[in-house]
């Protein structure tokens, strides 16, 4: 599967373009089906031969941060990869961390 498509990577806003805004738009979704990581794309920008991305991560902790295309795809435990949620729609960021407590069986709360 390719992780960013040219149309996604058309449609994404630039690194800051989001800054300051309370409840960002998440206009793409990854995922790793090992374990319970996901990453939630605001922005992004072309930095190089990679893609540095900005959005809000939940892994071993939940946090606000950049990471890039090229780390994403090199995640590979046992054959299995990082996937793009196919069937995601942009969203404001509450909607998502409410939409990913929903299917987890989590409290759903105001961001």
């Amino acid at each position: 599967m390719e992780l960013l498509p040219q149309v996604l990577r058309e449609r994404l806003p630039k690194l800051y373009a989001q800054e300051g805004i309370e409840d960002p738009i998440v206009h793409i979704k990854f995922f790793f089906p090992a374990a319970d990581w996901t990453w939630f794309v605001t922005e992004g920008e072309a930095e190089g031969n990679d893609l540095t991305f900005f959005g809000y991560v939940i892994g071993f902790a939940s946090e606000w941060g950049y990471f890039s295309l090229r780390e994403l795809e090199e995640i590979n435990v046992h054959h299995l990869t990082v996937e793009r949620d196919l069937d995601f729609q942009a969203a404001k960021m509450s909607v998502c961390l409410n939409r990913w407590k929903e299917e987890r069986g989590e409290a759903v709360e105001r961001f």
